[in-house]
């Protein structure tokens, strides 16, 4: 319902019948307006009424909906928006590793009328259970795109329908747009593990978008319901923040040309400010995935999932590794731009790719490379539940038993350079790739080896001459 808008309903009535009751009591016992009977008799009808109307408000509620609520403008609105609509409120705010004042957020909630507010970690899970499978994958949409979000987004999701299951609300919301790929990555996931919950999703209902087709309408809506508005000037873009990456988009970006701003990036200082000297690694990897990282300048290491992703972020943000500014095609069918930092997982992405190199067999490597193609495409588009993707998961997985080894890599100037590595499971036989020594090799066999090759070749172009030839005649 729209502000302002009013609808007929019992509270009306149950005021219509304590006027036509109090008049004709009047009547009928000759009572003057203002005597006390009269309007003890209007008190008695007035608490009549209230106790009905609050007894229909009850029965009009919808239930309960459980919100994906960051804490920002948009889902603070549709906070207020779904309790307008007779929804109860539960509110959502995951800790992914965003820098953010989490219980300010919660009291914030609180004052917006949620009736429960969760503030649930799932960082250490963030890492273990998706960003390691991308690293293992190698994980990159569209040669470029770390996929710091969309891995983001079903790990959120999960959570989101665990509350609603304890919760017994049939109802999940978020503030995901109608045009990105956030929607269909929340909902997906959402679906696949709860089939029978319905999601409200107010950027797509017409009654709410075009109440609010842009950011002025919103904040006109927030000071009317005393939602507190940002008192800093906004950034000409959107951003959106988890432990692995943070992403911008929007507002001025919408222009390609546009460069971004200096003011823009966070997580990674400008690589020609960056220090003069570098910070040189060894990160240790079992089954694919990075166990340990030792400073070789100051001895610091780090071996726990989360503190390792942590350091390895201030390393390389310190070095300004990690910066992307690309255009990608979204799952909806669109081209969209977007600038992305990436730190820690710019770093391992380097790093697993070198020691997967050194100790899979090349036949295997190839079909995983192929498989982590499709595996990109499949998260990018959020399908991180669907039966393929987790099968892909299992292949690569498998791939990864032999991946075991360290590497050794210099961060500095917004690069990650590789200096070595080393593996008691490496497919490399120094002694029979050496120029110095003949090992168990024997170089005549290589003449034989190749003709066999050329006889292809030799056939094609033997028949590509003789079409010339025809041609020319």
């Amino acid at each position: 319902m729209y502000e302002g808008e009013r609808r007929p309903g019992r509270a009306g009535s149950c005021r219509s019948k304590a006027l036509s009751c109090a008049s004709a009591t009047a009547g009928r016992l000759r009572l003057s307006p203002g005597s006390p009977a009269l309007q003890g008799t209007c008190r008695a009808w007035g608490r009549l009424c209230s106790a009905s109307t609050e007894k229909s408000t009850k029965a009009q509620s919808k239930g309960t909906v459980v919100l994906a609520y960051s804490g920002g403008l948009d889902t603070s609105c549709i906070l207020v928006w779904l309790k307008e609509q007779g929804y109860d409120v539960v509110a959502y705010l995951a800790n992914i590793g965003q820098k953010e004042d989490f219980e300010a957020a919660r009291k914030k909630a609180l004052a917006l009328g949620a009736k429960k507010v969760y503030i649930e970690d799932i960082s250490r899970e963030f890492v273990e259970e998706f960003i390691w499978p991308a690293v293992q994958a190698n994980a990159l949409y569209e040669d470029r795109y770390l996929l710091g979000t969309a891995l983001a987004r079903p790990c959120i999701a999960r959570k989101l329908v665990e509350i609603a299951q304890r919760e017994g609300a049939q109802y999940v919301a978020h503030g995901a747009t109608g045009k990105g790929n956030d929607q269909v990555r929340f909902e997906l996931t959402c679906y696949a593990l709860c089939p029978k919950i319905k999601v409200v999703a107010p950027w797509r209902l017409p009654e709410f978008y075009q109440r609010f087709p842009g950011r002025r309408e919103l904040m006109d809506y927030a000071k009317k319901h005393g939602i507190p508005v940002p008192v800093t000037p906004q950034t000409p873009w959107s951003m959106d923040e988890n432990l692995m990456h943070i992403s911008y988009e929007a507002g001025i970006l919408e222009n390609p040309k546009n460069q971004a701003p200096p003011g823009l990036y966070t997580k990674t200082c400008d690589p020609a400010n960056s220090p003069d000297t570098p910070d040189v690694l060894e990160i240790k990897f079992e089954r694919g995935v990075p166990v340990k990282v030792t400073n070789t300048g100051d001895g610091a290491t780090r071996s726990s999932a989360l503190e390792l992703f942590v350091y390895l972020n201030d390393i390389a943000g310190k070095h300004g590794v990690g910066r992307i500014d690309i255009v990608e095609n979204r799952f909806v069918g669109m081209k969209s731009r977007g600038i992305y930092e990436t730190p820690a997982g710019t770093i391992l992405y380097h790093a697993h790719l070198d020691i997967e190199a050194f100790t899979m067999d090349r036949e295997v490597r190839k079909i995983k490379q192929g498989l982590s193609l499709k595996f990109s495409e499949l998260v990018y588009n959020g399908f991180w539940h669907s039966p393929e993707c987790e099968f892909l998961r299992e292949c690569i997985g498998r791939s990864q038993e032999s991946v075991v080894g360290t590497v050794r890599l210099s961060v500095f100037k917004g690069q990650v350079y590789i200096l070595g590595r080393e593996s008691p499971g490496s497919l490399y036989n120094e002694e029979l790739v050496s120029m110095n020594v003949q090992g168990d090799y024997e170089p005549a066999d290589a003449t034989g080896f190749i003709n066999i090759n050329s006889l292809r070749l030799k056939e094609y172009h033997r028949l590509q001459s003789k079409v010339t030839v025809k041609q020319d005649e």
